[in-house]
């Protein structure tokens, strides 16, 4: 079974979809429960960093969202849940965020070409994460951002993308993966995301 975290600002339906599309059995979670019931959790997210943060404080769930990350679940973060697994953000007035991983959050670049960056745009890999397998250097995926990724480490980024430069596209490390874009409005190319992301978890990877 396949977790979605619900704190009220993802697109967990499209995600819900796009995994059963692939025959992966699924759930909506409302409230932190048993992990041992679930292979892997998938953290969605559209909006705001802090109120982001503010809706998992209220719901219980950090610890349950660290404690699952650390006992090896594997566990994937997108768009905005891709954000939330670093240190802090710049958005606003700024915010702690579940530091699953060293690193900040920081607004698009003023020389990106229009911001928010919105559309299809290709990635290119920096580190080969079993998340990415069969997935083609160059392939194109579907972004909806503002903001991105500026991990501490440079070692858990997996792919980027150039908007007027270059920017963090994907993280990876061990159990815990992430993804500026959208893989569920991806078409083939997310789909194939999706799937290794569904045999990483049933592997317990």
């Amino acid at each position: 079974m396949i977790g979605i975290v619900d704190y009220g600002m993802g697109n967990l339906r499209s995600v819900e979809k796009a995994l059963e599309h692939l025959g992966a059995r699924c759930s909506i979670l409302t409230e932190p429960g048993n992990p041992d019931e679930l292979a892997g959790v998938i953290l969605p997210g559209l909006g705001a960093f802090s109120r982001a943060m503010d809706n998992l404080r209220a719901g219980g769930w950090p610890e349950w969202i660290r404690g699952l990350a650390g006992g090896g679940k594997p566990l994937l973060g997108i768009c905005l849940g891709l954000q939330l697994l670093f240190s802090r953000s710049e958005e606003g007035a700024g915010d702690t965020g579940l530091d699953l991983l060293p690193g900040r959050v920081a607004r698009l670049p003023e020389r990106a070409k229009i911001i928010p960056h919105m559309g299809w745009n290709q990635i290119r890999f920096r580190e080969r994460s079993p998340l990415f397998e069969g997935v083609g250097d160059g392939s194109w995926v579907y972004f909806v951002h503002s903001y991105i990724a500026v991990p501490g480490d440079p070692a858990v980024i997996a792919a980027v993308t150039d908007y007027g430069g270059e920017f963090v596209s994907a993280v990876s490390r061990g159990n815990i993966h992430g993804l500026q874009f959208h893989p569920e409005k991806s078409q083939a190319t997310g789909l194939r995301i999706l799937e290794n992301f569904i045999r990483l978890a049933g592997s317990g990877a």
